[in-house]
This record gives C-alpha cells, structure tokens and sequence, in this order.
C-alpha cells in the first residue's frame, strides 16, 4: 500500500488540493491527517481564504481512504462536520511489521514519546519538516502544507511501497528519504 501523510492544513483548500492532485495522480491508498484540519485560531488568516467547509466536503468525499488524529486546532464542532474520525491523540499504523505512530504533536513528540514500542513517530504541529533516525527510531514531521515556518516550503510526506518514507514539496519533488524498515 502507499500512503500520504500530511498535516496542518489549516482550512486552506487551495493547498490542499495540490496535495490531492498528487494523491490521486500518484495512485495513493490511504490518506493520513496528523490534525490542525480546519482552522488555525483567530490571529492568523490564510492568503487564499480560508474554506472549511470546502476543506470538510472535499475530504468527506474521500472519507473511506482517511485515518486522522487531532490536532491542538481541532475541535468536536469540528467533528460535526467531518465523515471520518478526527479526535483520537493518535493511531497506531502498522506497516511490514513496522509500529507508526501517528500524532499530532503537541501532546507526543520526540521530547515526549508514547510508552507504546514504536518503530517511526510521524507528527506534524510545529510546520517544520524533519527526517531523521535517532538510534532505532525513525522521527518524520511532515511540516505544514500551509504555513511552513523558517522559510522553508510547504511539505507533507509519503510512505511507498518500496518502503521509502519521503518529505515532499507542493509539486511532489523529494527534498529527503529513508528507508522506514531499517
């Protein structure tokens, strides 16, 4: 199976759907949402607009291909409106034997780790992508698709059948990969 890993999106429906243009372009299997779905709080607005009920309709229909975990954004108001469960901390994927934790960020994270035995710990919330192994653990944060921070590009990540976890720009292009069963 390949899946898409993303997170932050922040009702930003234009970002969003370049993210699916690749998905569907791509052949993807599953659609994983690390939170912050559609809002990002009142101090902030987004260039495009933001849509969240454009954001909540254009997933819906994708809502038998999505496992999500809720973000620090992400409320039950914003349940009511989503075909598919948003408010579990995290969820466990497991992947050729491989355990993937799958979370947010602001409660688990590489400083504060699940008690649970995990082989890769994908995050997103702090909008600055990383990919690293530190001694047995694969750390992935997708960054944010619509608020990037330090300059950096908007990013999310895949995990493909070879195997290979990849952080990826809007366009698809690989900025960085490791083999997530090493």
């Amino acid at each position: 199976m390949k899946y898409l890993i993303l997170s932050d999106i922040h009702g930003d429906l234009f970002r969003l759907k370049q993210v699916l243009h690749f998905f569907h372009t791509n052949k993807y299997d599953l659609l994983i949402i690390l939170g912050d779905i559609l809002n990002y709080g009142p101090r902030n607005g987004i260039p495009e607009g933001l849509d969240a009920q454009g954001i909540a309709d254009t997933l819906n229909s994708l809502s038998d291909k999505i496992i999500a975990v809720r973000g620090n954004c992400d409320s039950e108001v914003d349940q009511m409106l989503l075909n598919f469960p948003m408010m579990s901390d995290y969820s466990l994927l497991i992947v050729n034997g491989k355990k993937i934790f799958l979370t947010h960020g602001h409660i688990y994270n590489p400083e504060h780790l699940s008690k649970l035995n995990i082989d890769v710990l994908c995050y997103g919330h702090t909008h600055l992508w990383q990919l690293e192994k530190k001694e047995q653990l694969i750390i992935c944060n997708t960054g944010s698709i619509t608020f990037p921070k330090e300059n950096k590009e908007a990013t999310f990540a895949t995990l493909d059948e070879d195997n290979m976890l990849r952080i990826r720009n809007l366009e698809g292009k690989i900025i960085k990969e490791i083999n997530s069963i090493c």
